[in-house]
């Protein structure tokens, strides 16, 4: 039995990818090994978000090749997308297939393994009309599936590459959303997490005027559903009637993460985000209103070309004072072929470095504050995965809770009073 190892880079929509890549090569009678060890081929599943993705994704190419340098080298995803020629310059890569036509994968591992030939198979994406629906073959073991429904942004960015790493926007047919959900909670699912490049314009193209929330109350409506988590989404695309189904419906749970990207104004137009700060605080005021402890996390760039130190400071006095759940920090990371890259104001790497642990320092003392905010109440916390005698999962507004436990909870949802703040969580007791 040939043996194929994979490793995934990036977001959720790429872990999601990778398990249906591994089901395409189950399903032709390849047995999955780890990647650390020796296969016949290795698939590595592209990031290009940032210089860094581009970086590791090139480091783990070489790796593989060092580990069997007579294996097959797979390389997929975003980086292979945006930068083919790049990728076939590495020595070693037999196949490079981009963000569509994945069905085809192991058809071009075994034609360029036959012929001892390195094959292309990168579409013009911009070009693509459809969601590539493969149904997955195998659910891997663990507690949370995640469902891709959507692909494809149109949101352009002005920092990022992503529009051209994925293409227009495809929305997954509303009934193979509902049938892979059947089929997550038949596998004994308990929680399925919504993932897409553009969630919220979920249904846009198509012509019965879908919308991300028929989505969501399709997928409520399977039987035997525990939990529903959504994937990151754009403040502008907020709906009431999401907020309406959040409030009711305490199986979608209360976490949204809504990349805010600058806390200044200036920079959110230089970027072409369509909102301002104004607007952005007052929809999570609204949102806070409404949904009891729910938990909003977000995305912050730093150092965009033109962000001044007063600029930076402005921004960080927003960030403070908007009290988020979880902040994710980047640096600003220069894409090439897309509008910042050639803005004027370019940031000096030790000013985004600086800047970067400013926001940092904000961003642990908010999420500190947030996981306070539940010493001494009862969350619903999903387990997951145990070590020495203590067992971890995820409460419904995302936060990491620790308690005292053996593998036998795993996969279950408990109820856990919180004790304490611990490591990047909160610590507690199961009760009744």
């Amino acid at each position: 039995m040939p043996q194929v190892a994979f490793t995934t880079l990036g977001c959720k929509v790429n872990q999601f990818e990778t398990e249906v890549i591994e089901g395409l090569f189950k399903q032709r009678g390849y047995a999955v090994v780890p990647f650390s060890g020796k296969a016949d081929v290795y698939v590595i599943n592209t990031c290009s978000v940032t210089h860094l993705g581009e970086k590791k994704s090139r480091q783990l190419i070489r790796r593989a090749t060092r580990t069997n340098p007579e294996a097959a080298i797979v390389v997929t995803g975003c980086y292979a997308q945006t930068a083919p020629e790049k990728v076939e310059a590495i020595p070693g890569v037999n196949v490079i297939v981009g963000t569509q036509d994945r069905q085809q994968i192991v058809d071009l591992v075994e034609e360029a393994v036959a012929n001892q030939l390195q094959v292309k198979a990168v579409a013009n994406i911009m070009a693509a009309d459809h969601f590539e629906d493969i149904p997955l073959f195998h659910i891997p073991g663990r507690t949370r599936a995640f469902l891709k429904i959507q692909e494809g942004c149109t949101n352009f960015c002005t920092y990022c590459i992503i529009p051209f790493a994925r293409g227009p926007l495809r929305s997954r047919p509303l009934s193979s959303v509902v049938s892979e959900a059947e089929k997550m909670v038949a596998a004994g699912f308990r929680e399925i997490v919504l993932t897409g490049i553009h969630l919220g314009a979920y249904g846009r193209d198509h012509e019965n005027n879908l919308e991300l929330t028929d989505a969501i109350q399709a997928i409520l409506d399977v039987k035997g559903l525990m939990r529903l988590r959504l994937g990151s989404l754009e403040s502008i695309e907020i709906s009431e009637q999401l907020i309406n189904l959040m409030r009711k419906d305490k199986r979608l749970c209360p976490h949204l993460h809504l990349p805010l990207q600058s806390g200044h104004d200036h920079i959110l137009s230089k970027m072409n985000r369509h909102y301002t700060t104004a607007e952005f605080e007052q929809l999570i005021e609204s949102i806070r209103s409404q949904v009891d402890d729910i938990a909003i996390s977000t995305d912050i760039i730093v150092g965009f070309p033109g962000e001044t130190q007063e600029m930076f400071d402005e921004a960080l006095a927003f960030v403070e004072r908007m009290h988020f759940a979880r902040i994710h920090v980047f640096p600003y990371s220069k894409r090439e072929g897309t509008p910042a890259a050639s803005f004027p104001g370019q940031i000096d790497e030790q000013d985004k470095k600086n800047r970067a642990h400013q926001l940092q320092v904000v961003a642990d003392k908010a999420a500190k504050d947030f996981n306070n905010r539940f010493i001494g109440k009862i969350v619903d916390v999903l387990f997951e995965g145990e070590e020495d005698g203590v067992i971890d999962g995820l409460a419904g507004n995302y936060i990491r809770v620790y308690a005292p436990g053996d593998r036998s909870m795993q996969g279950q949802v408990c109820r856990v009073c919180v004790e304490k703040v611990y490591k990047d969580g909160v610590w507690g007791h199961i009760t009744n």
